[in-house]
């Protein structure tokens, strides 16, 4: 939690016009959207836009969250965190206080959107946050603070993106910030080194989270009561082995976890929908093959996530029109 100090130096009320220092553009403080250990974010209004806008006494905090920033944003085609805006400090107090404004991501979190339009979106959802991890990995960080309050959920379309980066560290470090439920040394199953392994075990965490919305405490602790819970959800036993691997830390990327996942969800339509029998001679066999040797690789993940998205998709607009 923040300490009452940085609280009080960094607590404004709604209405306080922030001005740089140094680049003099003018944010009209809206309200606060929440705060944390090293600063409190705010809902603002520059020009015709609403931002969000972080302050804080601790410039190597700012410093070290803007250069997250700005390595999303080179990451062409990705929506990793929010967009930078405006890096400065306050002009107008007496001790200096250091801000940066961002994009506003408005939208429910991940668990308010499931609930409000039903449990069929965890899969797609959780297959675009690790596509966005197995990017951020791959830039050398891991994202830390994993939460499902930290993941919202934006649209139509629908599409999940990741705000405060306060606890993204570089890969090799001690995580900065965590959340107990989420972290898997709280439940004794692994150190808190910025790795990926640390970041797929919170995404287990946030899957089963989505059938425990109110969470659950630790009582034995380990992967017996994290696997007790998970069979005892039926949603979420379909995903026992994938669950499992992620909180031991046996998956090396996030897209490896993605791919069982997706393996998951194909044979979950192939039990559903059974392909029918056909009568097999030697053409049919070699007309098989040679249409196997033709398929690309990945027709059988974009059908899927095309077919589960484009269903998804309309009952969504159709929730939205009712």
């Amino acid at each position: 939690m923040m300490n009452s100090s940085l609280k009080n130096l960094c607590k404004v009320q709604p209405g306080t016009i922030i001005e740089g220092k140094w680049h003099k553009n003018r944010y009209t403080i809206l309200k606060e959207l929440g705060f944390g250990a090293n600063g409190i974010v705010y809902l603002a209004q520059f020009q015709q836009q609403k931002v969000a806008l972080k302050m804080s006494d601790n410039g190597m905090s700012i410093t070290s969250e803007v250069n997250v920033l700005k390595s999303f944003a080179k990451v062409q085609g990705s929506s990793l965190g929010p967009s930078l805006i405006d890096v400065d400090d306050w002009a107008t107090r007496n001790q200096p206080v250091s801000f940066y404004v961002m994009e506003y991501i408005e939208g429910p979190d991940l668990l308010t959107f499931i609930q409000q339009k039903g449990t069929g979106w965890t899969e797609v959802l959780i297959l675009q946050l690790l596509s966005d991890l197995h990017t951020l990995h791959e830039k050398g960080w891991v994202f830390g603070d994993l939460k499902p309050e930290n993941l919202i959920v934006m649209g139509p379309p629908p599409r999940i993106r990741c705000i405060d980066v306060g606890g993204t560290t570089i890969q090799g470090r001690a995580i900065k910030e965590f959340t107990e439920f989420y972290d898997r040394g709280y439940w004794g199953m692994g150190t808190r080194k910025a790795e990926p392994t640390y970041d797929l075990f919170a995404v287990a965490m946030i899957m089963i989270n989505t059938e425990y919305p109110k969470r659950f405490n630790k009582s034995t602790g380990g992967i017996t009561q994290l696997q007790g819970m998970i069979r005892q959800a039926k949603a979420l036993q379909k995903y026992e082995v994938v669950l499992l691997n992620a909180l031991n830390g046996k998956y090396q990327s996030a897209k490896e976890m993605r791919a069982d996942m997706i393996r998951n969800m194909s044979e979950s339509v192939k039990k559903v929908n059974p392909a029918p029998k056909k009568r097999v001679t030697r053409s049919s066999v070699q007309n098989t093959r040679q249409a196997t040797q033709k398929r690309k690789g990945g027709w059988l993940e974009t059908t899927l996530i095309v077919m589960v998205i484009s269903i998804l998709y309309m009952l969504y607009i159709y929730g939205q029109v009712g």
